[in-house]
């Protein structure tokens, strides 16, 4: 079956990799392997979604599958990935599921699954879960009947106590900020603008009309250009972006210029040391944010731990270290005193808060990294582990580790979840960067070609 779990989850265009039945078994098995730990009461499960079309599909299988295990379902509707792990530590649920794909196109949709306390799961019980799939086990087992089986129940409230959950966080009010904000017509449409306005923002939200068809459809955390023009054209302080699942936050200054995840997190972690909440003065990234971030935190004596690629390692590493910040470039922002998962629209809230308090502008707080240049080539492979791989590649990528030297570096790496290799190269310059970049990346295109 080869691995069903990426770096977020199970997704896969809906109805062709991600089916019906495919959901159907994975709610199954998720509902008996979470289970087995605590079999005093019935299962219950927290079920959201964003505004994709097949989302409504997806749902309808994932509670009948949950119910079909003997799990009872709360339904929350559309509401962000973040939102759905919050309630679910809220109702004490032993379960759950989102079903989105994050920033990817429309067509995608994706099943992402939460312990009790809303936490992610942990890669030995993905591998339970995908191993009970693989084996058809969820179809050779005894079926509750009568009143064994699962009830399912609507929770109508669940966004304002999201909401209010939110601005309770707020160190500071953010009257007199003006802000655009891009719900990329995601699931941040209707509690993104409500947030920000509850905490005091004079508020403009942009594609925050979701039609079933046109999430992250050229607008969102992935397409900026709408939000740069926006916040230019209505004199805005700042503007933010959201994914379709409201997991993320990216930034751009009153002249329209991006502010990315490594400078969020730099103007969070100061903010955070000052009021004495930054535990062990230590921030937590990956290995894709840039050299720049390593060098500002240095300098302002906090230390830096890098993880792999995805939230999830983020995330392991806070709860693991007891650590307090930590997050991606990419702009999914952690926050353990507040949320169990990057969550976008309290990132904006508080880097809004951090403006509100210290009068100064965002281009002046995110001024504190330098940036050193970084090209990032996502290049589509036939076999993404093979094109990795391969020894040509491999040896084209330790020529260029020797030629860059301590002056920049180069990470490749498999996406967990599409087709592609992701070739990232920093150098003192734009042109040796990208020179690097392509050097690997067209070894990569060599190493496994898409097939025709």
């Amino acid at each position: 079956m080869g691995r069903l779990f990426g770096t977020d989850g199970v997704r896969g265009r809906a109805n062709a990799d991600l089916t019906p039945e495919l959901a159907l078994a994975v709610a199954v098995a998720a509902a008996h392997t979470l289970a087995e730990t605590d079999k005093s009461h019935p299962p219950l499960a927290v079920v959201g979604r964003d505004t994709r079309a097949s989302g409504e599909m997806l749902e309808a299988a994932v509670v009948a599958g949950l119910t079909s295990a003997g799990a009872n379902v709360v339904r929350v509707g559309v509401l962000p990935t973040p939102a759905v792990a919050f309630l679910t530590a809220e109702a004490k649920a032993d379960l759950g599921v989102m079903l989105s794909a994050s920033h990817n196109p429309m067509p995608d949709n994706g099943i992402k699954l939460f312990a009790a306390g809303g936490h992610k799961l942990p890669d030995e019980i993905e591998m339970r879960i995908e191993a009970a799939v693989e084996a058809n086990a969820t179809t050779d087992w005894d079926r509750p009947t009568g009143a064994g089986v699962g009830r399912v129940h609507d929770l109508l409230d669940g966004a304002d106590h999201y909401v209010q959950h939110l601005v309770d966080s707020v160190p500071h009010r953010l009257d007199g900020i003006k802000v655009v904000v891009d719900c990329a017509n995601g699931a941040a449409a209707e509690v993104a603008p409500a947030a920000y306005r509850e905490a005091g923002a004079e508020v403009i939200a942009i594609n925050a009309e979701p039609d079933g068809l046109n999430i992250n459809d050229d607008c969102g955390s992935n397409h900026i250009e709408a939000l740069r023009a926006a916040v230019v054209e209505h004199g805005a302080h700042l503007g933010i972006a959201h994914d379709g699942d409201a997991d993320r936050c990216v930034a751009v200054t009153a002249d329209g210029d991006q502010v990315d995840g490594d400078q969020v997190m730099a103007i969070l972690a100061l903010a955070m040391r000052e009021a004495g909440e930054l535990t062990q003065d230590t921030l937590v990234a990956t290995v894709m944010s840039n050299l720049g971030l390593r060098l500002a935190m240095s300098a302002q004596g906090i230390r830096l731990v890098e993880t792999k690629v995805g939230d999830r390692y983020v995330l392991e590493e806070l709860r693991a270290s007891g650590l307090a910040l930590g997050g991606e470039q990419s702009g999914h922002i952690v926050m353990p005193a507040y949320a169990t998962t990057g969550d976008g629209v309290l990132t904006g809230l508080h880097l809004m808060s951090r403006m509100a308090a210290t009068g100064k502008s965002l281009a002046e707080l995110g001024s504190v990294v330098t940036k050193l240049p970084q090209v990032l080539i996502n290049v589509p492979v036939g076999d993404r582990t093979a094109g990795a791989a391969a020894p040509a590649v491999r040896a084209e990528v330790e020529q260029a580790e020797a030629e860059l030297g301590e002056t920049g570096r180069v990470l490749l790496r498999p996406s967990g979840t599409e087709p592609l290799v992701r070739v990232m190269v920093e150098a003192a310059t734009e042109e040796t960067a990208r020179e690097v970049a392509e050097r690997i990346a067209a070894q990569v295109r060599a190493a496994s070609p898409v097939a025709s």
